[in-house]
C-alpha cells in the first residue's frame, strides 16, 4: 500500500533552489525511510493511484486558489471523496485544508480581513481533546501561516478542533480526514524567505513584513501534527 504526498503547488524558485520545496518538507516531519512516501504532482498532470492502493495522504499547499476550480484541483477533489468513502487517512495542509473543506460540502473564499502571515498562535478547541492527532499538544501554540482564502463554512459533520481571532476554522476533522491551515512543514528559514518575498504584497494588504519576520519563532508544535499523522498511519499498518 502506497503512502502519497499530493502535490498542489510549489515554492517559488529560488527558495526552492535553497531549501527544497513543500514536499522535501513533508517529508522531513513525517519521518521515516526515504521513499516511505511518493510524491504525485496533480498540478503538473500526474495520475492519482487508485484509492484502493493507498494507505494515506497529506496535500501540500499551493499558490493556487481553491476557488478557481482548475481542472486537476477539481479531479483531485473527486479523489478525496472516493478516499474519505473509504476511511483512507488524510490530511490536508493550506490549499489542502481549503480543498478538502470544499470537496466534502464546504466553502472556501477570500478572507474579508485580507491575508494571514507568519507566525500566529493557535488554539485548541474543546473536540481536540479525543483527537488522534491534536490531543496532547499544548492549548495554544505557535503556527506558520501565508494564505489568503479561508474555509469560510466547514462541511456537513465537520468537527472543528482550533481556531484562533482571525481564522476560525484552523483545523477541523470529518470521518478519516484532517484539515489545517497552518503549516506543520514550515521552519523559520521558509517562513522568513516567504515573507521577504512577499514583502511588497503584504505591505499593500497591511501586513508589513519586517514586523512579521521580527517576530517569528520555532513551531515545534505545529510539526508534531505531521509527526502524528505518520504515527497514526504506522498504527493502522500494524
Amino acid at each position: 500500500m502506497q503512502k502519497i504526498i499530493i502535490k498542489t503547488g510549489r515554492t517559488y524558485p529560488a527558495l526552492a533552489a535553497q531549501l527544497g520545496d513543500f514536499e522535501d518538507w513533508i517529508t522531513r516531519e513525517l519521518g521515516g525511510e526515504p521513499g516511505d512516501w511518493r510524491v504525485v504532482d496533480v498540478q503538473q498532470g500526474e495520475t492519482l493511484p487508485p484509492v484502493s492502493e493507498c494507505a494515506g495522504a497529506v496535500l501540500t499547499g499551493s499558490p493556487a486558489m481553491v476557488s478557481d476550480y482548475e481542472d486537476w484541483s477539481v479531479s483531485t477533489a473527486n479523489w478525496l471523496r472516493a478516499a474519505i468513502a473509504q476511511d483512507m487517512p488524510v490530511l490536508g495542509i493550506c490549499y489542502g485544508h481549503q480543498l478538502l473543506a470544499d470537496a466534502l460540502g464546504g466553502q472556501v473564499a477570500y478572507h474579508p480581513q485580507g491575508p494571514e502571515a507568519g507566525v500566529v498562535d493557535v488554539r485548541l478547541l474543546p473536540a481536540a481533546a479525543e483527537d488522534p492527532i491534536f490531543a496532547d499538544l499544548p492549548p495554544s501554540f505557535p503556527a506558520a501561516v501565508i494564505h489568503w482564502q479561508s474555509v469560510s463554512i466547514l462541511p456537513p459533520g465537520a468537527v472543528r478542533l482550533a481556531a484562533n481571532d482571525f481564522e476560525p476554522n484552523h483545523a477541523f476533522r470529518v470521518g478519516s480526514a484532517w484539515g489545517v491551515q497552518f503549516h506543520p512543514e514550515f521552519d523559520t528559514a521558509a517562513m522568513d524567505a516567504y515573507l521577504a518575498h512577499l514583502a511588497p504584497t503584504l505591505q499593500a494588504a497591511g501586513q508589513p513584513a519586517e514586523q512579521l519576520r521580527a517576530q517569528l519563532r520555532p513551531t515545534p508544535q505545529a510539526a508534531a501534527v505531521l509527526q502524528r499523522f505518520a504515527r497514526l498511519l504506522q498504527e493502522q499498518a500494524a
